[in-house]
């Protein structure tokens, strides 16, 4: 297979993020050690990518017996997340599995990992919300 014709695909409840630099220095100017900024337990990036969502179980029909398998043939259904490309999030770390894609560094997080989403919004959209 060549290299130039893949592309990574987001399955499940996973977010690939594209993580932004940690922070090497402090307000006043020092520079923090790579031992610190691993040990910061929350961490920024922007979506990339996103799975599908959690996947729901097909609806039972209670006159059917249970051990048939009516729905094999339905499309699956997912719960949709929050997240959408191109927000910037805050997530747990530790929770992250880092890969390398075509020389660039992406997170793999798990939706339950992320903390809060900040999303661009238009004027007439705005609410009483943060």
């Amino acid at each position: 297979m060549s290299k130039q014709n893949k592309k990574l695909i987001v399955v499940g409840d996973r977010i690939l993020i594209s993580p932004e630099s940690g922070k090497e220095r402090t307000k006043v100017g020092l520079y923090l050690p790579q031992t610190v900024v691993d040990k910061e337990s929350a961490q920024e990036g922007t979506v990339i990518a996103t799975g599908p969502g959690i996947p729901l179980s097909p609806p039972k029909d209670l006159s059917e017996e249970p051990w048939k398998s009516s729905h094999d043939n339905q499309k699956i259904q997912y719960l949709p997340m929050e997240a959408k490309v191109g927000d910037h999030v805050i997530f747990l770390r530790k929770s992250a599995i880092e890969i390398k894609f075509e020389g660039k560094t992406y997170l793999i997080v798990p939706y339950n990992a992320i903390l809060v989403i900040l999303r661009d919004v238009e004027e007439s959209n705005v609410s009483s919300d943060l």
